[in-house]
């Protein structure tokens, strides 16, 4: 049996929250790199320049990437092993959200309630997900999401008989209908199988997959790369003013599911794909 403090997570996060809006991770300032190289539009490949000066700005200065400094996510696994001492979970996950959205200056994008609207002014509550594993390790993902691209994310419940062509059409219809408003170039998170929220929660963790790799499973692994392919030659382009790299990555993550359904959800993500990792 291990203890961790609450107190200790607290500061990780509030920590990570701040890393997480200042900075892009390794994968994707590799992804900004390769698509600046790959672009072949002149417009698109200038988009993606001034994209480049804007991150690098935000690191020299310490400003956030983004005005739009998201909703905190956070992907928890917890050994068995683990013993949370010194406090409630929850509260010092939210603890250190708010530690890193006020210490940090960002902007406070949650409200209390959907209809009424009141801004929290902390940008708690945060959004948790809990995977119990073995032994004891203790990992936290952060990805803090946008709303541009939250937006035009979609879960539809397809039939079994749609197959493989309709999640296909599927994922190129909803990036095709997000068009320029999730801030192109894109990595596109998507979930095939559970059921309506399973596969909601597997296309958001696939954006917390690094950019670049590919899934173990072979048929999805060829998946990701057809439906990369095809989605930039939509022709969206950087920026949604035209251009061969519309996104950069298509992350597939997949589920058993009932044999009456084929639940699909594609959670689109803008060049601003944060995510943070640290084990404790």
């Amino acid at each position: 049996m291990r203890d961790i403090s609450c107190h200790v997570i607290s500061d990780t996060i509030r920590d990570m929250c701040i890393q997480a809006t200042h900075f892009l991770s390794d994968d994707m300032e590799r992804a900004m790199n390769q698509a600046i190289e790959t672009e072949k539009s002149p417009l698109g490949k200038q988009v993606l320049k001034q994209l480049e000066d804007n991150l690098k700005i935000a690191g020299e200065e310490m400003i956030p990437i983004c005005q739009d400094t998201g909703m905190a996510v956070l992907f928890v696994e917890i050994g068995q092993e683990v013993h949370i001492v010194d406090g409630i979970l929850e509260e010092a996950i939210n603890e250190g959200v708010r530690r890193g959205y006020t210490e940090g200056f960002l902007r406070k994008s949650v409200v209390e309630d959907p209809i009424f609207r009141k801004n929290t002014n902390d940008n708690t509550p945060a959004i948790i997900h809990y995977q119990l594993i073995p032994g004891d390790s203790f990992k936290i993902t952060l990805a803090p999401k946008g709303f541009g691209s939250e937006n035009m994310s979609r879960v539809c419940m397809l039939k079994p008989a749609d197959g493989i062509e309709g999640v296909k059409r599927t994922i190129l219809e909803t990036v095709d209908a997000a068009g320029p408003n999730a801030c192109p170039p894109l990595v596109v998170g998507v979930g095939i199988g559970g059921d309506f929220e399973k596969c909601a929660l597997m296309a958001k963790h696939a954006l917390t997959r690094a950019v670049g790799s590919h899934s173990d499973v072979p048929y999805v692994k060829d998946l990701e790369i057809e439906m990369l392919e095809k989605v930039n030659q939509l022709g969206i382009g950087p920026g949604g003013l035209g251009g061969t790299v519309t996104a950069m990555a298509v992350n597939i993550e997949t589920y058993p599911t009932h044999i009456a359904g084929l639940p699909v959800a594609i959670n689109i993500c803008c060049h601003v794909n944060r995510h943070v990792t640290r084990e404790l």
